[in-house]
């Protein structure tokens, strides 16, 4: 009988086109991947991999048996979904992605909740910006994906995820104390127009966000620091550094020397959980989608 560890790190190699990425999502070592796979051809006496340069390529068995194993594991998981329906508990492991704000501002009262109510479920975390979290929902890695996204930047889910709406989150613009525009009561985006931005890097959603923002304004902004943490960027406003958007959530208290400056109209950002049709009757997955709603009305803002 074929060992189903052994066609999961098949199928993941196929999906993730090496062994490193399947490692690394399996969250196993290369090398323990790579075992895999070398008993997986003994026991069923097919030739499953090639060498190419430094990497490896799937034989056209593979790539078969790869096919087959897809359906194998869905008919696993279809198998214990139904059983932990039956028995009405949230059990087993739980995995979650949340971008950083919301695993810094939300998560920690949602996840104290799950601990205390459900101890018989093993809650993972993961910080993983939304385009990702999402790509790792539909693949099956994640089991639930705290995402957001903008009025002019809206995030598409794939098709068979849902999402609920959690909440909206408001952005200000952060200037230092002593910028031009410290004491103006609002800003439009037409009035930060050759600023040198601070904002997260290519890629993210919130740079493509602020890129058609300001385009919308008739510019293209000045990205003069490429930062991943808000934090980061805060230290860096108060350093006199540039300027910057940052959301409220998860943002705390704004250091000395960094003044926010309403922009109007106002801008905030949309916040969701996302997470496979699938998986909709999983017990596990009704108590923390019930457990982020909750915790939206307590999550640490400004």
């Amino acid at each position: 009988m074929i060992d189903l560890g052994r066609l999961r790190a098949l199928y993941a190699v196929a999906q993730y086109g090496s062994v490193n990425r399947a490692a690394e999502t399996l969250g196993y070592t290369p090398s323990a991947v790579s075992q895999q796979l070398a008993k997986l051809e003994r026991e069923t006496r097919t030739t499953l991999i090639e060498r190419q340069g430094r990497g490896i390529v799937l034989t056209d068995a593979a790539l078969q048996l790869a096919a087959t194993a897809e359906r194998i594991l869905e008919l696993v998981e279809d198998a214990e979904l139904t059983l932990e329906e039956q028995r009405g508990q949230a059990i087993g492991t739980l995995r979650i992605a949340a971008f950083p704000t919301a695993a810094r501002g939300l998560l920690p009262t949602a996840l104290s909740r799950l601990i205390d109510e459900h101890p018989a479920l093993d809650v993972r975390v993961s910080e993983t910006d939304p385009y990702e979290a999402v790509a790792a929902v539909n693949r099956g890695e994640v089991h639930v994906a705290v995402v957001h996204d903008w009025h002019n930047t809206p995030l598409t889910l794939p098709e068979g995820l849902s999402r609920v709406k959690l909440g909206s989150d408001p952005a200000d613009v952060l200037v230092p104390a002593a910028h031009r525009l410290a004491g103006k009561e609002s800003v439009r985006a037409e009035d930060l127009i050759g600023e040198r931005w601070i904002c997260q890097p290519p890629g993210s959603i919130c740079h493509e966000w602020l890129v058609r923002t300001m385009r919308r304004a008739g510019a293209e902004p000045d990205f003069a620091y490429s930062v991943a943490e808000y934090q980061t960027q805060l230290a860096m406003l108060a350093q006199g550094i540039g300027i910057g958007l940052v959301p409220r959530l998860g943002r705390g208290p704004l250091p000395d020397g960094v003044v926010v400056v309403p922009l109007q109209p106002e801008l905030s950002r949309r916040v969701y959980a996302v997470w496979r049709n699938v998986t909709s009757r999983r017990p596990a997955i009704v108590v923390t989608l019930s457990a982020l709603k909750r915790a939206w009305p307590e999550r640490a803002t400004a």
